[in-house]
């Protein structure tokens, strides 16, 4: 239990709040300077119409304010807000869940736009995931509307939103590795470079990226681009512009490339035997040790996630590299509303701590917070195909999380030969054998089984 409240080291964008962390509750606190922002957003609290769009939130009262022991407690307004299970980033989302936080944050953006209200920014990070369900956090960034003001966020929405989306759409480019390495998205100038003059012909791209683009470089020439002071934007226009990017992202669709571990539930080594074998080996893992936090390596599109969950598991983060794959499991979370967050992830290049200080958005090993481990057909992945020593992998694995099962994948097997003909058979500690040692160093051995007739075999594991 923590003694006192934690400053988040990600919050200090606001001058006017900090995000803050006591026991499992996230507070903000609002200084004198946000007051008047804060007596705002409590009228707002009471609108349903837009409440469904925000993260559950509610005033603390004294009584609480005086267990967080806040020193000049008359000087500190406070939020309290429902904790999400798991942080993800714009970067680590596929094409549909980055589509449906975009959806999301502009349908909130008109609803409070009918109220006299409006955004002060844009950015993606101002929505998270409940597993399938997007969900607004940033409550500061809501302000009371001023007739005839612009949409101060327009830029951020195009570059942390837009631009991605459009980039998988028309071009068939993957966003992620790139959000990663600009935080603020995918700059309008240099997408504006990649797209054809066919592209134009789109008002919501010529609109939203070429002129945008336009009018920045003329502002950054100096060219007396100045908005006279009279100079307005109608309240409908603005409706307007939300409402066509509304209608535009809903259409996009990601412009597929081949899959490389897409169709691997479908198309894999097994047989129907050998899949029942490994189905009731998970099953029964799971209905007896009802872990509450699973992390799923190589979920591929969430076969084995749903086992899980329908084994007795309260919620699963799933992780693989395949973005197809990982966009078939976010769509199947979402249409049978699993508890199932599958993210994109390279376990040779994590997520890692980046931003300002380094400490902004937290690196995977921070946000580290499960209670069981699933590696199926995961290991060789990185022992063959990354060349990484076999026994790195299972102290990986096992730090994970305090239990857990790992699939261990022979060179008999027809996927590792495929991958020891491009290389050569250049791991020679590479055998069940070492794996079973390995294991044995990190954790205890409580059940293990083969299941295929190339020799695949699954370990399940309890740390000492």
């Amino acid at each position: 239990m923590m003694k006192k409240l934690i400053i988040d080291d990600g919050s200090f964008r606001d001058p006017d709040a900090r995000v803050a962390h006591f026991n499992d509750s996230i507070y903000r606190l609002i200084y004198s300077s946000g007051f008047r922002k804060f007596d705002f957003i409590k009228k707002i609290l009471q609108n349903k119409s837009i409440t469904e769009y925000l993260i559950d939130t509610e005033e603390v009262e004294q009584q609480e304010l005086e267990l967080l022991d806040i020193k000049n407690q008359k000087d500190i307004k406070v939020f309290k807000h429902k904790k999400i299970d798991y942080i993800s980033y714009p970067y680590e989302w596929s094409f549909h869940r980055l589509k449906d936080a975009a959806i999301h944050h502009l349908n909130l953006h008109i609803n409070l736009l009918k109220n006299n209200a409006t955004l002060i920014d844009a950015y993606s990070y101002n929505i998270q995931f409940n597993n399938y369900s997007p969900i607004f956090i940033d409550l500061m960034s809501i302000k009371e509307y001023e007739e005839g003001e612009f949409w101060t966020g327009h830029k951020q929405f195009c570059e942390s939103f837009l631009n991605p989306l459009v980039l998988k759409s028309k071009l068939g480019i993957d966003f992620n590795n790139w959000f990663k390495g600009n935080l603020e998205g995918i700059d309008t100038n240099e997408i504006s470079k990649m797209l054809k003059f066919r592209h134009m012909f789109s008002w919501n791209i010529f609109y939203n990226i070429f002129l945008l683009n336009y009018f920045e470089k003329k502002y950054k020439k100096n060219e007396d681009l100045k908005l006279a002071k009279n100079k307005k934007l109608k309240k409908n226009y603005y409706l307007s512009i939300l409402t066509n990017l509304v209608n535009f992202i809903s259409n996009l669709k990601p412009k597929k490339e081949a899959s490389t571990w897409g169709e691997y539930s479908r198309d894999n080594t097994y047989n129907e035997e050998e899949k029942k074998n490994k189905y009731e080996f998970i099953s029964n893992f799971f209905s007896k040790e009802k872990s509450s936090k699973v992390l799923d390596l190589g979920c591929n599109n969430g076969e084995y996630s749903v086992l899980a969950l329908k084994s007795g598991c309260e919620s699963v983060v799933g992780l693989d590299y395949d973005l197809n794959a990982i966009d078939e499991a976010y769509l199947r979370s979402k249409k049978e509303k699993l508890n199932f967050l599958p993210l994109y992830f390279d376990v040779s290049n994590p997520s890692s701590n980046i931003g300002w200080n380094q400490k902004e958005r937290k690196g995977f090993n921070e946000r580290l917070n499960f209670d069981c481990v699933l590696a199926l057909a995961f290991e060789h992945h990185l022992s063959i195909a990354k060349n990484l020593p076999l026994e790195d992998v299972v102290n990986w694995i096992t730090s994970l999380a305090p239990k857990g099962i790992i699939e261990f994948v022979p060179k008999n097997d027809i996927t590792v030969q495929s991958m020891l003909r491009l290389k050569g058979d250049i791991f020679p500690n590479y055998d069940i054998e070492n794996f079973r040692a390995y294991l044995n160093k990190k954790a205890k051995i409580t059940s293990e089984k083969i299941v295929s007739s190339s020799g695949r075999a699954l370990f399940s594991f309890e740390k000492n």
